[in-house]
């Protein structure tokens, strides 16, 4: 390959790699990548069924955490 060739695909390759960054941090910077609602909007979404699994397993949780700080807990083997 001739130097000319390696020197225009260098160049390009930093040309598009500069264009995309640019758009990286433009996209940031005007909240593209927010999504405001979507916790709300997934609330909304999930069944009974479904959010009573959610506060059965944060129940879960919530009951190793207090064993383990009672020294109760021992990992399954």
């Amino acid at each position: 390959m001739s130097s000319w060739i390696i020197a225009m695909m260098l160049g390009a390759s930093i040309l598009l790699g500069g264009f995309g960054l640019w758009a990286l941090l433009w996209g940031i910077k005007t909240g593209q990548f927010d999504d405001k609602n979507k916790f709300l909007d997934g609330a909304l979404q999930d069944g009974e069924e479904a959010l009573n699994d959610a506060v059965m397993m944060e129940d879960k949780k919530r009951k190793m955490v207090e064993k383990r700080k009672k020294g109760e807990y021992r990992p399954s083997d």
